[in-house]
């Protein structure tokens, strides 16, 4: 018995690895374009292994077309059944076989200095008052007739370091030190009304040279959402807006490569990197991946939520506006304050996934987190203090405390050491320090801290690299984005349709009720001014005729006004995403009238409809019909 199993075994696994070669050649015959845009899809195990280790067989499918079943069994097969940690390795190890370099982002800051101008006290409340002096004032400064009288405030104070692909760096800093500005600086988004000056590059191009809101993700630590979507539709949208990068030009030379060379891929990780090139899909492979490895599965079909509408939790919501801009292309990122509302342990597996991502994508990843625990802290590979708006410390994680011994300051053996970097500035905290107990203290101030860092042995060496400017010729050339926007005009303007016909059809019961409302107010208005055969023949009667028509523009007019609070809750999401260039203005102004526009028909409908022949406005159906339209 033992040895007909073996030899059915043996068969089957025969039968299986010529079915799989069939389908591989299949594949290959196709055009390139065709070739793209199809993939095995493996019925078991890893990779396509079966447990008796035969290939599983599989099938030949479309990967813009696969659905949520699919899509979660591929998942599970390349993320559960391994981790996280291989599945990338499997992915960089593919690129790695038949030498495609993964593009870099080298981030360089030299002298940045950032001002802001302010009232301070009672004129920087925002009063009515105050917002017309402001506006006098400001008149009569434009005309050199009275002087400015704001306040300069120094954020930022001639700074200059280097941010390193393939390197997770954590900045550090206490409250009001210039995190957000610094963040906001270095991914190209300062407000214009901050004066800085000083440079920042990307492997040695200005600002002005690329599109750095595309080039580079920063996520806020505001959570800025749309209540009325779902965690999976915020990110599939998101997705489909920001596009998809240089992905298919790579997977087109990856695949000309690999079949020069006679190289069959995995099956799985084909189908992967297949299918999260594919742009314009409501429904993202590389959505359910960011969903899985932000641990969202669970509530990617609850609202999110806002005042009105229960949604998520604050943690999720956090993990939401972090996995937002995960999906898309970006190779920078800069995070800011992403562990707030989430537990230790949460934040440790968020920054765990990323630190994978960056080291074996060679990403570029600056993290903001204000007070993290020591086993989050050691998966950091450089630390930028900053206190004051001055870097006190940029380097390797591993030297920041020695540097702190130069001066005379030691972290004790049970205190963090992120908490001992952010105390060790502070006038009220810096002596409980102090090592030296042969020299009396003297307070350190931040300045000098910066000074003594620039002679500190990491500090010469970044000086040293700075003082020789990066070449541009080793920047690879789908590393820094030159296009406006991620996706054609026209798919975005599609996706912003798309959105709003799926909120339209949440928030149903509003405007149905409107409706009902509107012919309600029809059947009065039409009780009140009912003559059916009302004379015109002296100015009475064209009173009574004003007075009906004013009836029903005023009724359309504030049945109208009730939609202008559904309006204004989506102006900060719109304001955040066409700042990051998400989809251009008219494409989100111009979706929203289109999709209401059915509605306004009917709206109006069911005011001319029983107020027209019911007031007696006259018989002649084409100005029924003008009436409606007008």
């Amino acid at each position: 018995m033992r040895l007909g199993s073996t030899h059915s075994g043996s068969w089957n696994y025969r039968d299986e690895e010529e079915e799989e070669a069939l389908k591989w050649a299949a594949l290959e015959k196709l055009p390139t374009f065709d070739r793209l845009r199809r993939g095995i899809l493996t019925a078991a195990g890893a990779g396509g292994a079966a447990p008796g280790g035969g290939g599983g067989g599989g099938e030949l499918v479309a990967v813009d077309n696969l659905g949520f079943s699919q899509r979660n069994a591929l998942l599970n097969r390349l993320i559960t059944h391994q981790d996280n940690h291989n599945f990338l390795l499997n992915l960089k190890t593919r690129v790695d076989r038949v030498g495609i370099e993964l593009p870099t982002i080298e981030v360089r800051f030299q002298h940045l200095n950032v001002e802001a101008e302010a009232y301070t006290g009672s004129r920087a409340m925002p009063t009515f008052s105050n917002f017309f002096v402001n506006i006098f004032e400001g008149l009569l400064g434009f005309l050199h007739i009275l002087s400015n009288k704001k306040q300069q405030f120094c954020i930022l104070k001639n700074i200059s370091g280097i941010i390193k692909p393939s390197r997770m760096t954590l900045l550090l800093g206490p409250p009001s030190s210039g995190k957000t500005t610094f963040l906001l600086a270095l991914a190209g988004k300062l407000d214009s009304e901050l004066k800085s000056s000083g440079t920042v590059t990307y492997n040695g191009h200005e600002m002005n040279e690329f599109v750095p809101q595309r080039t580079a993700a920063y996520i806020s630590q505001h959570d800025t959402h749309i209540g009325e979507m779902t965690v999976r539709e915020t990110l599939a949208f998101s997705a489909r807006c920001q596009g998809v990068g240089y992905l298919p030009e790579m997977l087109a030379e990856l695949s000309r490569r690999e079949k020069a060379a006679n190289i069959k891929p995995d099956p799985d990780i084909d189908l992967f990197m297949k299918a999260a090139a594919c742009e314009g899909q409501e429904e993202n492979l590389i959505t359910d991946y960011v969903l899985k490895i932000l641990g969202l599965e669970e509530c990617a079909n609850t609202m999110v939520g806002n005042e009105v509408v229960r949604g998520i939790s604050g943690g999720q919501k956090k993990r939401v506006t972090t996995g937002e801009m995960l999906v898309g292309p970006a190779r920078a990122l800069f995070m800011d304050e992403i562990s707030t509302g989430l537990d230790s342990s949460t934040t440790f597996q968020i920054v765990k996934s990323i630190r994978q991502s960056t080291h074996i994508l060679d990403a570029t990843t600056v993290i903001s987190l204000l007070q993290p625990a020591p086993e989050t802290f050691e998966l950091f590979d450089d630390i930028v203090l900053l206190s004051e708006g001055q870097i006190v410390y940029q380097g390797p994680r591993e030297h920041v405390v020695e540097f702190f011994e130069s001066m005379g300051f030691q972290c004790p053996k049970r205190k963090g050491v992120a908490d001992f970097l952010q105390e060790v500035t502070s006038k009220k905290d810096q002596e409980q320090y102090w090592s030296l107990k042969d020299r009396p203290y003297a307070f350190v101030t931040v300045k000098e801290f910066a000074e003594a860092f620039q002679s500190f042995h990491v500090g010469k060496s970044i000086g040293e690299e700075l003082a020789s400017p990066f070449d541009k010729s080793n920047s690879h050339p789908a590393a820094l984005a030159t296009e406006k926007y991620g996706v054609e005009r026209k798919q975005l303007f599609k996706a912003c349709v798309a959105r709003e016909v799926l909120l339209l059809r949440r928030k149903a019961f509003i405007f149905v009720f409107k409706i009902f409302q509107l012919f309600v107010m029809a059947v009065i208005g039409t009780s009140v001014f009912f003559r059916t055969k009302m004379h015109r023949d002296n100015v009475t009667d064209g009173g009574i005729y004003m007075g009906a028509l004013f009836f029903g523009v005023s009724s359309i007019l504030f049945n109208s006004m009730q939609e202008m609070f559904l309006v204004i809750a989506k102006l900060p999401v719109f304001y955040k995403q066409r700042d990051f260039l998400f989809y251009p203005s008219w494409a989100f102004s111009l979706s929203t009238w289109i999709v209401k526009i059915p509605f306004s028909f009917l709206e109006a409908a069911a005011l001319v409809f029983v107020t027209y022949y019911g007031i007696g406005y006259d018989h002649d159906v084409t100005r029924l019909v003008v009436s409606l339209i007008k």
